[in-house]
């Protein structure tokens, strides 16, 4: 049967390593999990308890499009209390998972060959929705000085439809700070470019706050999700705050693509907001495995590191290991247990000589990984 040329997109490699890993651990090996991008711990207990007791008394059936009123309205108030915004609920979309947000902005702001730039190194399926959309991403090299984000002289001699830009960053974790998001935002606006910021990573963060593109301006999309902060990965909920002239285009696409997201992660995310005490519990957990990141994986030889502002990854530049991330990620986990993401998802061009390591399950596994790594490279040394 014949495929469509948008279906032509690459895999997304980290699944295939995480493929990879649960065959070695079919095969009864142990192996630390340190390429996949979300929490090792679950939904908050409230949540799952608030869900439960729904399910008793409620079908469970569509909601309208844009979500659940009063988890709209919670949102809203998340801002007030994160950020000082005061947000009207109208302007809060529930998405399925910020992967359906992703696909409901581009679909909103953009037309088939429509020029969207985003930053490499950069989540991959950015530039593979888009690509899906008939759409051309423009990846946007960015520099070690400043830090793998995109800055406003980046653009210069470009013609952009839209810009995606994220803080904090995954590959990076890096983030930006309010002058330079404001100085893109900007440059944006002056060129007609619709603005685009993924914030999905907003609450893990370690030194400095997160600043919210709506700290800046109205003219902008922020997508976030649940699945991070909220440790909600497999319930695919998320969020998207647009303009409010903006409010009725989406609905019209999230009730023809989506009818709604899904009613009981609604419930249980409602509920996530409020476990404070479990949320920032998962925060020190995070703070402890970054310190002990930072510590071992310059020990065991990973030294060019920029140290994470928020998610809970570190990437680095393996380039003097090896030209071939990919065979060098295969190599740890078949000899070290150790599953790692290539940096070839990230960055088609540098991702070669990267690697990412996630550090977001429990802190056991976190040293008991680095104490894998520092011995499979001690042994790799030796072998040269």
């Amino acid at each position: 049967m014949r495929n469509s040329t948008r279906s032509e997109v690459d895999p997304f490699i980290v699944m295939d390593v995480m493929e990879a890993a649960r065959r070695a651990e079919a095969q009864g090996r142990h192996i630390i999990h340190m390429e996949v991008g979300q929490p090792g711990t679950s939904a908050p207990e409230g949540a799952r308890a608030a869900l439960a007791r729904a399910m008793d008394n409620d079908p469970m059936g569509y909601t309208v499009a844009l979500g659940l009123p009063e988890l709209r309205a919670r949102i809203a108030r998340l801002y007030k209390e994160w950020y000082g915004i005061g947000l009207n609920p109208d302007r809060v979309v529930v998405t399925p998972g910020s992967s359906g947000a992703f696909i409901l902005a581009f679909t909103a702001l953009f037309d088939a060959g429509d020029r969207v730039g985003i930053g490499a190194p950069g989540y991959p399926s950015y530039r593979q929705i888009l690509r899906a959309l008939d759409l051309v991403p423009v990846e946007i090299e960015t520099a070690a000085e400043n830090r793998l984000q995109p800055v406003s002289g980046d653009l210069a001699g470009r013609t952009l439809n839209g810009l995606l830009v994220a803080s904090p960053a995954n590959p990076s974790g890096t983030m930006l700070d309010r002058a330079a998001l404001g100085d893109l935002v900007s440059a944006c606006h002056a060129q007609g470019a619709a603005f685009i910021s993924d914030e999905i990573y907003h609450g893990i963060e370690y030194e400095t706050r997160a600043v919210s593109a709506l700290e800046i301006t109205d003219e902008c999309y922020v997508i976030n999700s649940f699945s991070k902060y909220f440790s909600m990965t497999g319930w695919r909920v998320g969020w998207m705050v647009v303009p409010e002239d903006q409010v009725r285009v989406v609905e019209r696409l999230a009730q023809n693509l989506f009818i709604c997201p899904p009613h009981a992660s609604q419930v249980a995310a409602l509920a996530a907001m409020d476990c404070h005490d479990e949320l920032e519990a998962n925060m020190a957990v995070y703070r402890r495995n970054r310190g002990l990141m930072l510590d071992g994986l310059p020990k065991a030889g990973f030294d060019r590191i920029a140290p994470p502002d928020g998610a809970f990854y570190v990437y680095a530049d393996v380039s003097h290991l090896t030209k071939d991330s990919r065979a060098f990620a295969a190599e740890i986990l078949e000899r070290a247990g150790v599953a790692v993401t290539p940096g070839l998802d990230f960055d088609a061009r540098r991702g070669a000589g990267t690697l990412r390591f996630s550090y977001a399950r429990a802190t056991a596994d976190i040293e008991e990984g680095l104490t894998r790594l520092a011995r499979f490279m001690a042994e790799r040394g030796s072998a040269v």
